[in-house]
């Protein structure tokens, strides 16, 4: 398939990571892409590990399986570094995005990523300053625009505003924004 694009999505139950996966989809339909997104769990409560997965390519998705190759992976809760192998599969040359504090050297050589570019960004923290709640999918956006690349920041931010305006108050929708904008700015890579 041409132009393809796995990424695959870490999380607790609760962090956002599904309707991350849902945005970043239909931003990419609104670039005339091809797309698919879905999540993989089961009865797991709030705090529970989960994964999401979503495809971008040129040309129809005909792939209809989880994503065990990925080109990027990308973490919202780092205290799943150490109990999910979240770099399991995670293509040579590929990268990761973590919600963390440590910088992308440490995350590197804790998880032997060596020929991967990674990506650390205070997720969480971003959240709590823009959006008053711990919910780091959005500031992920942002640092999934910085850290790859495949998508254009300001058609981003446009669809989180379109999608997340149709759900919650404008001063909600105006933190997110923020959120992803301040992620993107904040975002290390290595």
């Amino acid at each position: 398939m041409q132009g393809l694009v796995e990424i695959r999505w870490h999380a607790r139950g609760g962090q956002g990571a599904v309707t991350a996966a849902k945005l970043v989809a239909e931003t990419a339909l609104e670039q005339d892409k091809y797309f698919q997104a879905m999540p993989e769990y089961g009865a797991e409560r709030m705090g529970a590990p989960i994964v999401a997965f979503t495809r971008i390519a040129d040309d129809p998705v005909t792939i209809h399986s989880s994503i065990t190759n990925p080109d990027i992976v990308i973490v919202l809760d780092d205290s799943l570094l150490g109990t999910v192998p979240v770099a399991e599969g995670l293509k040579e040359g590929g990268t990761m995005i973590v919600n963390t504090t440590k910088s992308p050297e440490e995350v590197r050589d804790a998880l032997k990523a060596a020929g991967r570019t990674v990506a650390t960004v205070d997720a969480t923290g971003i959240a709590i300053d823009t959006i008053k709640r711990a919910i780091p999918n959005t500031p992920m956006l942002g640092a999934l625009c910085k850290a790859t690349g495949i998508m254009d920041i300001e058609m981003v931010i446009g669809h989180v505003e379109r999608s997340l305006g149709k759900k919650f108050s404008d001063e909600v929708v105006a933190g997110n924004v923020a959120a992803v904008r301040r992620a993107y700015e904040e975002a290390k890579l290595a």
